[in-house]
């Protein structure tokens, strides 16, 4: 196959897009599942075909030149119409087939499955499949990585659209042997007077990270944990008191609630997808049926 003097391979954009966004080739390699020299010679070759040069490098990492800068927001509109098209081709098939993946936090798919709320979407759409991609950070619907979340807090993405389903509520739970070797805190400002858990620095960004901080900036966490039933387990161990939902909590007989629902805590749960998703036969089968089952899912999410 010959290529004309500026002409390149589509796929040569997506080095230019992880450099630009993880600020390495060392990182965008990671980012991309490739080693850094595969970054750097795909680059190199989007460089050569474009005639100018797209990065430059830098003692803190790379950064685009004024020339990628211009073409930054091209490439990104390549990704986006990429993703869309391949999105469509897993969606290609009858009304009645293929497999929709819902994402949503751990605790969640326990309570699902027991409310047999599956059950009853398969005995209306026996030829779809529900698949859970469990996990309580935000997985990118928008790049593919799941068709539908089930989610607290805010969207996230301008791109997608949903459907309120119930409120997230959290409370401040401590163990009965943590309350009695150390009672229990009164009030928030006495949070840092105990031993506290929450997440640790890959979920910097989640509300309660953040109000923990904002609450107790200077108290050290006796246990960190990447999930909410990490923290879970961490409380209920009576390592130390700590935020969790309603739903877990309240349903767990050996927690004891020290401090009533952190209005600042309180967030919306979502059900969402994109908008060209909500238009495919299988997405659309599964969010009409939730829709239509509100009021079984709500006491699920809520407790």
């Amino acid at each position: 196959m010959t290529h004309s003097p500026n002409s390149f391979d589509w796929d040569d954009l997506k080095y230019l897009l992880a450099v630009a966004r993880e600020g390495s080739t060392l990182a965008a390699g990671r980012a991309l599942g490739v080693d850094q020299s595969t970054v750097q010679r795909r680059l190199a070759e989007l460089e050569r075909r474009v005639g100018q040069s797209l990065v430059q490098r830098q003692p803190t990492g790379y950064r685009l030149t004024e020339r990628g800068q211009e073409m930054l927001p091209f490439a990104e509109a390549v990704e986006r119409s990429v993703l869309a098209f391949e999105r469509q081709l897993r969606s290609l098939g009858t009304e009645t087939a293929g497999v929709i993946r819902l994402t949503c936090p751990e605790p969640i798919v326990n309570r699902i499955m027991k409310a047999g709320l599956l059950d009853r979407f398969h005995a209306l759409h026996p030829t779809l499949h529900v698949q859970f991609v469990m996990s309580d950070k935000y997985v990118d619907i928008g790049q593919g990585d799941a068709d539908v979340a089930l989610r607290s807090g805010d969207p996230g993405d301008d791109e997608l659209v949903g459907r309120k389903i119930a409120d997230s509520v959290w409370a401040v739970y401590a163990s009965r042997a943590y309350v009695e070797r150390n009672g229990q805190p009164a009030s928030v400002d006495e949070l840092a007077r105990h031993a506290l858990v929450g997440f640790d620095d890959t979920m910097a960004k989640h509300r309660i990270a953040q109000w923990l901080c904002k609450v107790a900036p200077d108290a050290p966490l006796a246990a960190r944990s990447s999930s909410v039933l990490g923290l879970v387990y961490s409380v209920k161990a009576g390592v130390g008191v700590g935020p969790l939902p309603l739903s877990i909590g309240d349903a767990e007989p050996d927690l004891v609630r020290v401090l009533e629902p952190v209005a600042d805590l309180r967030r919306i749960w979502r059900l969402l997808t994109t908008r060209e998703l909500r238009r495919t036969p299988r997405v659309s089968a599964f969010f009409d049926f939730i829709i239509s089952e509100i009021e079984a899912l709500r006491p699920i999410l809520t407790g």
